[in-house]
């Protein structure tokens, strides 16, 4: 079962996609954010696509476990979401994921100067990593 994560950011939104047994999660690309409802169309269509039979979406939550500023964005992001899809949608602590995504990135070896890109795609991937290892069998 391939399983689309999505990181939805203010500039930016982050996929990945797990392999078929969803064990290993891997960036998949970067869409740019236009508005939520044509983001949501973006993210189905790829999720189609890709064949995808579910659908993680980041969401930060504050030091009490519930949804913040942004988590609530994320929230908004999913309902709309579901008005282009059946696919189901689950919601998923994405606490720290883009510092481990710049963590990563060090750990690769990736020059100081290439690390200043996007890291939305990684933050997903670390976002679905998490989600699987937490669900594995």
């Amino acid at each position: 079962m391939r399983i689309l994560a999505v990181d939805p950011g203010q500039k930016n939104i982050g996929l990945a996609l797990s392999d078929e047994t969803a064990t290993i999660a891997n960036p998949l690309t970067i869409i740019k954010h236009i508005r939520r409802e044509i983001d949501a169309a973006q993210v189905a269509t790829i999720a189609t696509e890709k064949d995808a039979e579910l659908i993680v979406i980041g969401q930060s939550l504050d030091e009490n476990g519930k949804p913040n500023f942004e988590g609530r964005r994320s929230a908004r992001f999913a309902k709309a979401l579901r008005t282009q899809t059946d696919l189901p949608i689950k919601l998923w602590d994405e606490s720290y994921s883009t510092q481990y995504a710049r963590q990563a990135r060090i750990q690769m070896g990736v020059s100081r100067k290439k690390r200043s890109g996007h890291l939305d795609d990684i933050a997903a991937t670390v976002i679905l990593q998490s989600y699987l290892d937490a669900h594995r069998d």
